[in-house]
């Protein structure tokens, strides 16, 4: 499937949300998954090591678009409607099988990270670390 294929099924370069998609949560989202991976009797694999497994492996797979890419090559890759869908799909990859995990696990993932986001202001104030030395 080429871009202007996947840009006709809403997954183009600039894909727009389903029409009454509204404003959707990390938990309706693990719902879908959750509803998804049961349909296809597939609860049984996903255990919390396998879940972070098949996560590091997409992880790698989005890296690898910008494996060898210079700084500024990689800045662009939105620019290119086929690597913007490569890198839009690794992305979703990665953010469901975060999100399996997170309801394996019993994690609320927007807390986690919340939380996560609070430690760092605290450990990391702004203005002591310059990147420019």
């Amino acid at each position: 499937m080429d871009a202007a294929e996947r840009a006709g099924q809403g997954q183009g370069p600039k894909a727009e949300r389903p029409a009454g998609a509204g404003a959707l949560t990390a938990e309706e989202l693990q719902k879908r998954l959750a509803r998804f991976a049961a349909a296809r009797d597939w609860g049984q694999y996903h255990t919390p090591k396998n879940l972070a497994a098949a996560l590091s492996v997409e992880a790698s797979e989005l890296l690898e678009i910008f494996q060898w890419l210079t700084p500024e090559q990689a800045a662009a890759v939105m620019d290119d409607s086929d690597s913007a869908f490569r890198v839009r799909d690794e992305v979703a990859d990665v953010l469901a099988y975060t999100l399996q995990l997170c309801e394996v696990l019993g994690i609320d993932a927007l807390e986690a990270l919340a939380a996560k986001i609070d430690r760092n202001e605290r450990r990391f104030p702004a203005g002591a670390y310059p990147l420019d030395r």
